[in-house]
């Protein structure tokens, strides 16, 4: 997918505009009951709003921290993948040779070893980043209008691509109706991996150890494939992220109410010296509670669209670049034709895939 890799003041305040304006109003009519309509009593103490929001604050910044771990660890796996991929088409290449076959075997047959091999494990990465991006009932980045609006200016091939058609082009038809057949159909492609190196190993067209190798290969793949899937398929609490919310809104609410009547003694002393700025000043309140409620709640806003590091949001593990660079060093290992190899994924509005 396309993952924003450098933020505007202009994209900010675009992208939380529909809040900036709820917090206009929760600071101006307020400021309107106490100034215009002279209802002064309506006012809260500082002390139990301050209080709020320092608990708000540490809410907020454990959320983004397991946030932010939960993009990191998932980055590192994927980090995992493109070691691992790299080290299975070198061994691939420099094993399936054929030197300890009991007959001699021509090097059509191990060319077409290899690059089955090889296409299986691309075919592998299309169903498992298939698999990251399918929907989950708690992913709600796509609720909020104004993240569906992103959502329209990224590119995630996998919502623009069915895995039939990325795994047709990279499987038989034999291969390719068995993938489909099988719920989990990563890891049916592990086995077929598996199934095939014991083949070869059977005929001599690997040595043992090389195939001690590649199976150990396959298990580190088992492995970050099962760290993937437990990060996609346990999300960040509800409880938590449901509170936070809650807790968020709460001091957005009470905050003018604490904030008008200080702006209101502030202006009662400028006043003194400058009458006509004193009067208007408690109406400094309305752009301050804006200030405060915007960053508290824009916060609030980041720590929850990078929840979920697959779901297709701006602050998502970029797996489609990622594996489509890896398809890209596989595919020029085997030395195949560069007109058939993929492009990488281009640069958009300064987004990268």
């Amino acid at each position: 997918m396309y993952t924003k890799t450098r933020y505007s003041v202009k994209d900010m305040i675009r992208w939380t505009r529909l809040d900036l304006f709820t917090f206009f109003l929760i600071a101006f009519i307020p400021t309107v009951l106490y100034d215009t309509c002279g209802l002064t009593w309506l006012y809260l103490p500082w002390l139990p709003i301050a209080m709020i929001g320092t608990a708000v604050a540490f809410i907020i910044g454990f959320q983004n921290k397991v946030t932010y771990d939960r993009i990191w660890e998932a980055r590192k796996i994927w980090g995992g993948i493109v070691n691992v991929s790299r080290t299975w088409g070198a061994l691939v290449k420099d094993t399936v040779t054929g030197e300890h076959a009991s007959q001699p075997v021509d090097d059509v047959r191990l060319k077409q070893e290899v690059s089955t091999l090889i296409h299986r494990h691309i075919a592998w990465m299309a169903a498992l980043r298939h698999s990251m991006r399918s929907p989950k009932s708690w992913e709600v980045f796509l609720s909020h209008k104004t993240n569906r609006e992103w959502a329209k200016m990224m590119h995630i091939p996998e919502r623009e691509h069915t895995l039939e058609e990325d795994l047709k082009p990279l499987l038989s038809e034999e291969e390719f109706t068995y993938v489909l057949s099988k719920t989990n159909k990563a890891t049916a492609l592990l086995a077929m991996q598996s199934k095939h190196l014991r083949k070869l190993k059977e005929e001599k067209l690997i040595w043992e150890f090389a195939f001690l190798d590649l199976e150990g290969l396959i298990k580190d793949l088992y492995d970050l494939q099962g760290k993937s899937e437990r990060i996609k398929n346990f999300p960040y609490p509800r409880q938590y992220a449901t509170l936070n919310s809650f807790f968020v809104w709460i001091l957005v609410f009470f905050l003018p109410f604490g904030v008008i009547p200080e702006f209101a003694k502030v202006g009662e002393q400028i006043a003194l010296n400058f009458p006509r700025i004193g009067d208007y000043f408690v109406w400094a309140a309305v752009p301050f509670s804006m200030i405060v409620s915007w960053v508290f709640h824009t916060m609030e806003r980041i720590g929850k669209t990078g929840e979920n590091p697959f779901e297709g949001s701006a602050n998502d593990v970029p797996i489609s670049t990622i594996a489509r660079g890896i398809e890209i060093d596989l595919r020029e290992m085997i030395d195949e034709d560069p007109e058939q190899i993929p492009k990488p994924y281009p640069l958009v509005h300064h987004t990268q895939m």
